[in-house]
């Protein structure tokens, strides 16, 4: 409980609080755009890492080494709680914006900071809409931006992946630029497996080898989502197998 209420205090310090912040920021963006998006990004990594640490999450980082250092990439996930998001902001190379739902853009403030952070906000039920956000993140990919995509849709609460969607993985097909497996445990053990309250958790995050679609067929780049899925459930179950026998050990 008190995590709970310490994190939601430092969320709102930070939204309403942080106003001022906000506008300097954006007058730093009338002057250098890119200094104002590399700021940004500092400032909310600090944030993501201070409530990572008020929620006691204990962090393994696996593999960031595998991620390529001299061009954008896209990230692919599994999906399995709000604290992803935090967790991998604080660890992806360079600048990068996350494809979020449309329902995130209604939250004041929360969705400034975003945008500042090359954050797109997706309509799955509006095909033209959907379409032009994965046009504009294709365009931020060819001017040097990493984007984090989460193909399931939405949090998986089940054991099994959901099916990851195709089309978020035009981004990779129409830019050639690599694609990073990402996965995700232990992080719905900080909240959504005990809402409303925040618990200590041991959460990882793992960034695969790079799948590189230059010079891949066409017919592979039409199922790199499924590609990309299988590498990450094989993540998954080696990271299971990992920690059973830990346990075991024990």
């Amino acid at each position: 409980m008190i995590r709970t209420i310490i994190i939601l205090l430092t969320v709102v310090i930070f939204l309403v609080g942080g106003i001022p912040l906000l506008l300097i920021e954006t007058l730093i963006g009338k002057f250098n755009e890119k200094a104002m998006r590399t700021s940004s990004l500092r400032i909310v990594q600090f944030m993501f890492r201070l409530i990572l640490w008020e929620a006691g999450a204990k962090i393994t980082v696996i593999g960031r080494e595998n991620i390529p250092q001299d061009q954008p990439v896209l990230y692919v996930s599994n999906h399995r709680s709000y604290f992803d998001i935090l967790l991998g902001y604080t660890n992806v190379v360079g600048l990068c914006g996350f494809i979020a739902k449309k329902e995130i853009d209604r939250i004041p403030l929360l969705n400034c900071w975003m945008r500042k952070l090359y954050c797109l906000f997706l309509d799955r039920d509006n095909l033209k809409a959907g379409l032009d956000t994965i046009l504009k993140a294709i365009d931020y990919v060819k001017n040097g931006v990493s984007i984090f995509l989460c193909p399931e849709g939405t949090r998986n609460q089940g054991e099994e992946m959901l099916p990851f969607k195709e089309g978020g993985m035009k981004i990779a097909e129409k830019t050639n630029c690599p694609v990073v497996p990402v996965a995700f445990t232990g992080t719905d053990n900080i909240f959504e497996n005990h809402i409303p309250w925040v618990h200590a958790s041991k959460v990882t995050i793992w960034f695969g080898e790079p799948i590189y679609t230059a010079g891949m067929e066409r017919s592979e780049k039409k199922h790199l989502g499924a590609k990309t899925q299988e590498i990450i459930r094989g993540m998954l179950n080696e990271l299971k197998q990992k920690e059973t026998a830990g346990s075991q050990a024990k």
